[in-house]
């Protein structure tokens, strides 16, 4: 089963973004990290955007679908709440995307056209994607094809290359974080646990289904925790189910630290060899013959 994380719709907004802000703390850091930054010839401001609908929201912000009002082109303003920023200590987080997305520029990733920050609100304006969410068609469709897996699986690769040619780890790979553009292409967004690394990093960040073992024991990890994700991913995608999952997230760090896994026979072989590529830590074994449960790969 693919994550049951919920998803929020469009909801009309009869009010600017402007007009819902209220004065409130500020914090001298994410002030200056969210100073005016322009990554085009573009200067843009608030009043050149009409706000048309909320397209989601967070723990501490909402993104809104703006129009610009001289291109008449359509944007995702991210609008986040300082105070809620600094109280769920995320500061880091958002210095973090601003930082990568200021650096990068591929047509799998999401790109970043101007940041700006008033006396409650940081804003992002970038991409506007129309397909929305990966997830939300692997949750309806139950399992994707082969053919339709390694499509979605090759763009990654080229996008997770690209971010680690610049010493850049994402460290945030699920369906959630995969939008669908207006042709069926993939571009990565949420960077906020990505950085720039160059040899090793020991914090504990990510989602627990697609956590690598070295980042569960904090023994430091490095770029190729983005490598583990990518197997689970594609588990996930042809599967219709997380190859490590509980009820709560300690089970699923066992289970992952115990590092077996059942593959559902429906399953090609190579698939589960590409999945071990990515996934196994150490040499691994996997069985063709199938089981009542399918083949196994014991790593």
């Amino acid at each position: 089963m693919a994550s049951t994380k919920a998803k929020v719709g469009i909801i009309n907004e009869s009010n600017s973004i402007r007009e819902s802000a209220k004065t409130c703390a500020s914090s001298p850091m994410l002030l200056a990290e969210a100073a005016s930054l322009t990554l085009n010839n573009r200067t843009y401001s608030l009043d050149d955007l009409d706000t048309i609908s909320t397209v989601g929201t967070g723990t501490f912000g909402r993104v809104f679908l703006v129009k610009d009002k001289k291109s008449r082109a359509f944007y995702a303003l991210k609008a986040m709440k300082i105070p809620d920023v600094i109280r769920l200590k995320q500061e880091q987080h958002v210095h973090n995307e601003k930082e990568v997305l200021t650096e990068v520029n591929h047509p799998f990733l999401i790109r970043l056209f101007w940041t700006h920050h008033d006396d409650c609100l940081l804003y992002m304006l970038m991409d506007y994607v129309p397909g929305g969410e990966l997830f939300s068609y692997l949750r309806s469709r139950g399992r994707f094809s082969n053919t339709t897996g390694l499509f979605y699986s090759t763009e990654i690769v080229c996008a997770i290359e690209y971010l680690h040619s610049k010493e850049i780890v994402y460290r945030d790979l699920k369906p959630e974080n995969i939008l669908l553009d207006s042709e069926g292409h993939i571009r990565l967004t949420d960077f906020g646990f990505a950085k720039k690394l160059s040899d090793r990093t020991w914090t504990l960040c990510g989602t627990p289904e697609y956590l690598a073992p070295e980042v569960i024991q904090s023994k430091g990890h490095g770029r190729a925790v983005d490598w583990w994700a990518l197997g689970i991913l594609i588990f996930e995608m042809l599967a219709g189910y997380p190859p490590f999952f509980d009820d709560n997230p300690f089970g699923i760090y066992q289970k992952i630290l115990a590092g077996k896994l059942e593959f559902p026979r429906h399953l090609d072989f190579y698939v589960n060899v590409d999945v071990c590529v990515c996934v196994c830590v150490r040499p691994c074994v996997c069985l063709p013959a199938h089981s009542d449960n399918g083949s196994t790969c014991v790593c």
